[in-house]
């Protein structure tokens, strides 16, 4: 007996997921990124084994505005603006330390940084995402959108190719999906 009638069968279970795929965005390893609300395109770095998105921020404050913990920070970027930005802090995220950046005297093997709410623009796709900030002026790309942020955009990640999206283009008047 022979399992030769099965291969037809098999190949038609596929289909339904092959079908989702389709509909889905294809990005690259890396992605032009527009800042809505900020009026600045970056380059950023899709990483799925990072889990939060990092944005290049310097001179972070928090203050409080009506009662509301907010942040003030100036974007770590060469083309920047020289103004400062403020938006509510949506929270506190701890980004585990590498093992060389952990100090043992000081025992604490987390970073604590800021995160706010972004709407970013990439491809045709607006996303409104949790980004942390933090010095990234040292990397190559000001923005690294982790995992967590990346199932917000519901896209395939291909790492073989780069700028696949091409430039941000999400119309004027489109809202961030939930």
């Amino acid at each position: 007996m022979t399992n030769k009638p099965f291969a037809p069968l098999f190949c038609l279970a596929l289909l339904p997921s092959m079908g989702l795929a389709a509909d889905k965005p294809v990005f690259g390893l890396n992605e032009y990124a527009q800042l809505a609300g900020l009026n600045l395109e970056v380059a950023a770095k899709l990483d799925t084994g990072a889990k939060t998105a990092s944005l290049s921020a310097r001179d972070i404050t928090r203050f409080k505005r009506d009662g509301e913990t907010w942040v003030r920070f100036y974007l770590a970027i060469d083309d920047a603006h020289e103004h400062p930005i403020e938006r509510p802090l949506a929270r506190i995220s701890k980004i585990k330390r590498r093992a060389g950046d952990v100090d043992p005297d000081e025992g604490k093997t987390y970073t604590a940084r800021p995160v706010i709410e972004l709407a970013i623009c990439m491809g045709k796709t607006l996303r409104s995402i949790e980004v942390n900030l933090t010095d990234r002026s040292a990397f190559q790309y000001p923005l690294l959108i982790g995992s967590e942020a990346l199932k917000r955009f519901n896209a395939l990640i291909d790492p073989n190719l780069k700028y696949a999206a091409g430039k941000p283009a999400c119309a004027p008047d489109a809202h961030s999906a939930e």
